[in-house]
C-alpha cells in the first residue's frame, strides 16, 4: 500500500485540469481544513473531494469490491474510510463549506461530458 498515493491521482489530476479549463483558481490539499480536501475554492466558499471508487468504497461501482483474501483486515479498513469522509463532510459542512465528492469511475473518458457539467452547476459557472 506504500505505493497508493494520497494526492497528484490521475484523476485528481483530471479534476483539475477541468478546472483550471473553466478559468478557477483552487488550493490544493489545506491541511487546516477537516480532512485537507482536494481542491478548496476559498472565495466560493466549495470543496471538490476526489475520491477512489475502492479505497472510499463507492455505492454501486463495480470497483468498489472487498478483496477475497484477507477479509478481516479489509473491512474494517474499508470502512473505516467511509466512516472518516462522513466525519469530514459533517465538520466541513458545519464550517460553513458545501462539498462535492467525484468518483474516480467519474473521471474516465467516456464519463468527462458528464463531469465537466457537474463540476459546472456546482462552482456556479
Amino acid at each position: 500500500m506504500r505505493l497508493i498515493r494520497a494526492k497528484d491521482t490521475t484523476p485528481e489530476v483530471t479534476v483539475r485540469r477541468i478546472v483550471h479549463g473553466m478559468g478557477y483558481r483552487y488550493r490544493l490539499h489545506v491541511a487546516k481544513l477537516p480532512g485537507k480536501p482536494d481542491l478548496v475554492f476559498a472565495r466560493l466558499r466549495r470543496i471538490v473531494d476526489v475520491r477512489g471508487c475502492f479505497w472510499h468504497q463507492h455505492p454501486g461501482c463495480i470497483d468498489s469490491h472487498i478483496p477475497k483474501s484477507r477479509r478481516t483486515y479489509w473491512r474494517p479498513k474499508l470502512r473505516g474510510n467511509v466512516r472518516r469522509d462522513a466525519l469530514h463532510g459533517d465538520a466541513l459542512k458545519r464550517l460553513g463549506w458545501r462539498v462535492l465528492v467525484v468518483w474516480a469511475c467519474e473521471c474516465e473518458d467516456a464519463n468527462l461530458k458528464a463531469l465537466k457539467k457537474r463540476l459546472k452547476r456546482f462552482l456556479g459557472t
